[in-house]
């Protein structure tokens, strides 16, 4: 077996899987979400005594864009016939986007008095998935820089840490989009998008959708993890060779 043929081929798996991964890790993409939900105004006066009751007609019609990540939480209005992943591209955020921080998605973070009345139970397990999105990308960045020591020296030993160290990465992420899919799938999405609004609109349309995070995540994973194989497998090799 040629080492070296094995190494070139599993720096550039290890180099685009990474990529791939911190891509996932740093971008706000992993929740692409549309509603139409834009409910009516009530205003109350007290005219001489009198309380009078007006209602303000809904704004005119638009739609709520979403999007989410790892850091932040993102929302903002667009056009009714505007798409999803059009309006979401990098190249196309409007400046009244409005962000807060999202450190605990994928799974809602309640804010005030527990229990809410959006609390969702499933939120215990955000914790998981923020550690084990944290690890993977560590994980990587760790057998690349031990992948970089190893390989001018053919060192048996750094080959097979670096490469262990990015399978565990691979595994890591690969936690992490099932965590993400088992999220999407079973619990009520809607109504983590629509929030308190949920009460005003119970008819409002909600279109969610896998976004650009979660697709280069899931792409990364094989890559990473033949990175891994290939390294540790150059490493027995070298070993036997001695």
């Amino acid at each position: 077996m040629r080492v070296g043929a094995a190494a070139l081929a599993g720096g550039i798996f290890g180099g685009l899987g990474t990529l791939c991964f911190l891509l996932a890790f740093g971008t706000d993409y992993w929740l692409l979400a549309s509603d139409n939900c834009v409910p009516a105004l009530t205003e109350e006066s007290d005219t001489n005594g009198t309380v009078v009751t007006t209602v303000v007609t809904s704004a005119p019609p638009s739609l709520t864009l979403h999007h989410e990540g790892f850091f932040w939480r993102c929302v903002f209005q667009a056009e009714p016939t505007a798409h999803v992943i059009v309006a979401t591209l990098f190249t196309n955020q409007p400046e009244s986007k409005v962000c807060i921080h999202g450190y605990l998605f994928p799974l809602p973070v309640v804010i005030g008095q527990v229990p809410h009345p959006i609390y969702d139970t499933t939120a215990v397990f955000r914790g998981f998935w923020t550690l084990l999105i944290i690890l993977g990308v560590v994980a990587a960045l760790a057998g690349g820089f031990l992948l970089l020591c190893g390989v001018p020296f053919s060192s048996h030993k750094l080959y097979r840490v670096g490469g262990a160290f990015l399978i565990a990465s691979a595994c890591l992420i690969l936690l992490v989009v099932l965590l993400y899919v088992l999220w999407m799938e079973l619990v009520d999405v809607k109504r983590y998008i629509l929030q308190e609004r949920g009460e005003t609109c119970p008819d409002a349309q909600v279109s969610v959708l896998y976004g650009w995070s979660f697709m280069v995540a899931a792409a990364g994973v094989p890559l990473q993890l033949l990175s891994g194989m290939l390294f540790m497998l150059g490493g027995y090799v070298l070993h036997a060779r001695k």
